[in-house]
């Protein structure tokens, strides 16, 4: 490897792990510090080609952010340049996660006013977020139409594969409903990948999903059983990181790994660090089996993310052009808007909000994030805070 191309990694590593350290706010902010960070500041590619590439990763499952500063690292630097791009952004929140399960070893949460306000500071960060997301991916009726549907499936049949389902139908539907909208303007991207390598990591990405159950259910080995829990979250989940909280809430908590509170508690402290919402994975496995678990834990969950857009990216450039694909992807984000309602009433909703003074407490902390736009690690501490004070009152 020749000078030039350490040089050009080097840079991929320095700006993502400046992201990796910065970027509060969930998925939709990540996208807005790319933007301001690759395009506007350091222009590597441009306005069109990023709206491009974004489109394409929130019709992919799997966490959008991580998926477009993957995309980003490959354009600028091929396939090393990708996974540089996601080592910067994601490492620092794992080792923050990491470290903050190890710190609740051995205390019981289950008894801890401040772990009750971190649950609550999940219900107004997810509120947030609903609302956010609703307003841009639910415009007009048809859509609100879609995300009710999708509400009303994934509460009332709370099976394992109902958001699949939901999903596809919605995905169908947006197709029929918008397959004539218009084409906007087009940017050119080339991507220094081959659709053969492609071909092969889409068989991996299917490969994987298909040959994991199966070995989980011939083995007694937890490793097994978690990479495979892992995987198939990361790769049957549409909208992001607050979506994919039901399908590791399904995985984990009824099997016993950790328990409710433990659950919510990480999630809640999710919300403190920057980076990537999917490395909430890194404290459950680090829960479930130490520093050696939060690793495992976060290579399975992004593997997926991994593979699709490496799978995918040679053919996007064509694909973008369809405007029947974008009605099918306007079809899928309204249905993530009704997962999302359904993630927060259960178990969000249902888990933390117990009294009139939790309600009271939850409406100042959304307060704080919608409106006076404080970050969102203020809110995280005085959710902490205020669950202790509120526990010594009680």
């Amino acid at each position: 490897m020749n000078q030039k191309k350490l040089s050009l990694l080097f840079e991929i590593l320095i700006v993502s792990t400046k992201l990796g350290l910065t970027s509060f706010g969930g998925p939709i902010a990540h996208l807005g510090y790319f933007h301001e960070e690759y395009v506007r500041k350091r222009k590597w590619l441009d306005e069109q080609g990023y709206a491009n590439l974004v489109a394409l990763c929130q019709f992919l499952p799997g966490p959008a952010s991580s998926q477009v500063g993957i995309g980003i690292g490959v354009l600028r630097g091929g396939l090393l340049g990708g996974i540089f791009a996601f080592l910067g952004f994601t490492i620092p929140s794992v080792i923050a996660l990491i470290l903050f399960a190890h710190i609740l070893q051995g205390v019981d949460i289950g008894n801890t006013g401040w772990i009750h306000g971190l649950k609550i500071v999940a219900v107004a960060v997810v509120a947030h977020a609903i609302l956010g997301m609703a307003q841009k991916l639910t415009p007009d009726l048809s859509r609100k139409s879609i995300a009710l549907f999708a509400l009303i499936g994934t509460l009332i049949w709370q099976t394992a594969y109902i958001q699949v389902i939901v999903i596809l139908i919605s995905a169908a539907v947006g197709y029929f409903i918008y397959k004539d909208q218009k084409e906007s303007p087009q940017s050119s991207m080339h991507f220094p990948l081959s659709r053969r390598f492609a071909f092969i990591s889409l068989g991996l990405f299917f490969g994987l999903l298909i040959v994991l159950p199966i070995l989980r259910e011939l083995t007694t080995t937890n490793w097994i059983a978690m990479f495979d829990s892992f995987y198939r979250s990361g790769s049957l989940v549409f909208g992001g990181g607050h979506v994919v909280l039901p399908l590791l809430e399904r995985e984990f908590v009824p099997t016993g790994w950790l328990n409710k509170e433990e659950f919510l508690a990480g999630y809640g402290a999710t919300q403190a660090v920057p980076g990537p919402l999917f490395t909430f994975a890194a404290y459950i496995g680090a829960v479930v089996d130490g520093w050696p678990g939060g690793l495992l834990a976060t290579v399975a969950i992004f593997l997926p993310a991994f593979l699709l857009v490496l799978g995918t990216l040679p053919f996007w450039d064509r694909l973008s052009r369809n405007p029947k694909i974008k009605g099918a992807l306007m079809g899928v984000n309204a249905a993530v808007v009704g997962i999302l309602i359904a993630a927060f009433y259960n178990p969000i909703w249902t888990s933390s909000i117990l009294t009139p003074i939790d309600f009271v407490f939850a409406a100042i902390l959304f307060s704080m994030i919608a409106y006076w736009k404080l970050p969102p690690w203020v809110i995280v501490i005085t959710g902490t805070i205020g669950g202790y004070l509120m526990s010594l009152i009680g």
